[in-house]
């Protein structure tokens, strides 16, 4: 396949001039080093993304870079003799739109080690309407798979669930065989959130106390929020459950106690999605394809945009008026 002399990418630029993001033609020389080129198919908008694409986070560690911590797409030149042309491949995290050119291009250049091949079970788009927040989502049961969680112990709590990764959570974990119980302050969305498997959806207030114990509710659950709500999750969860901290949309701070911990046993487990080991994301991704594959992905895709679009999403997902995932079509 011949390779294109220029491309469009969304690149973002630190220097003299300011802070500042949009579409520009690039040549393949230009992009980061690695073994393996793709025409990008689709990347998705996570909140990283959006923080990346604004400047109101510091998420690049380099300057200028292309966005987009998500990618797929067919390999169009490879020298690695395990991936070869035509190849239907994925990247999420590990360093795209950090420290190397992200997804938002419509080619890329990706290190061989991190480039996942496409399992049988899911197609491009549905890779990417996964994507990182997908991918996060199911780590978070994987590890909670590790610690014995089951769903004997009760319902599972997913916090900030309107969000991509809740929303992904909620169906994920109901597809594994889980009750979920969505946790928002969205109630206009309730409809939504019981489309995609939740059983029940409670307001925030149900995760309100601020006492360092109280009766069980929950088997465990997933935390995007941080602060108080994570403490008292923590407090209302079963003996030896597990809630897994995946986010901090309200905050970084955790007030809490260790009485959980050594009166019931609870564990607090970190999920760390961007880099996470080969080994991991490639069993991650199977069960993606597999027995956790959501059964709602196009309920949850609820906007689908293109690279000159993105400045319109940016603001709305950090304001936290986003719903679902939004697909980037490059």
């Amino acid at each position: 396949m011949s390779l294109p002399a220029r491309f469009n990418a969304f690149r973002i630029h630190s220097d003299a001039a300011g802070y500042r993001s949009g579409l520009e033609d690039m040549t393949l020389d230009a992009l980061s080093a690695g073994e393996v080129v793709i025409r990008t198919a689709y990347s998705s908008v996570n909140f990283k993304d959006a923080l990346a694409g604004t400047g109101q986070g510091k998420i690049l560690r380099r300057f200028p870079l292309n966005g987009g911590i998500d990618v797929a797409g067919h390999v169009v030149a490879s020298t690695d003799p395990a991936l070869r042309e035509g190849d239907a491949v994925l990247v999420t995290g590990c360093g795209l739109s950090e420290t190397r050119d992200g997804g938002y291009a419509e080619y890329a250049r990706l290190e061989s080690k991190w480039v996942i091949p496409l399992p049988a079970g899911l197609d491009l788009r549905e890779s990417m309407i996964l994507g990182t927040a997908g991918f996060t989502a199911a780590l978070a049961l994987y590890r909670m798979h590790d610690n014995r969680q089951t769903p004997d112990l009760g319902p599972l709590a997913v916090t900030g669930a309107t969000g991509g990764v809740g929303s992904l959570a909620v169906d994920i974990f109901s597809r594994a065989g889980f009750e979920v119980h969505a946790i928002s302050g969205k109630p206009e969305h309730a409809d939504y959130l019981k489309g995609i498997g939740a059983s029940e959806v409670l307001g925030r207030d149900a995760l309100a106390t601020t006492r360092p114990m109280e009766s069980v509710r929950f088997g465990g659950g997933l935390d995007n929020v941080g602060g108080p709500m994570l403490n008292s999750l923590l407090a209302q969860t079963a003996p030896y459950g597990n809630v897994a901290s995946a986010g901090l949309a309200a905050t970084a701070d955790l007030p809490t106690t260790v009485m959980p911990f050594i009166i019931r046993g609870v564990s607090l487990v970190g999920v760390a999605s961007a880099g996470t080991a080969r080994d991991i994301r490639q069993a991650v991704w199977e069960k993606l394809a597999g027995d956790w594959k959501p059964r709602h992905l196009d309920r949850i895709c609820t906007r689908e945009v293109t690279l000159a679009q993105l400045p319109e999403v940016f603001p709305t997902m950090l304001a936290g008026g986003s719903l679902g995932r939004t697909l980037v079509r490059l």
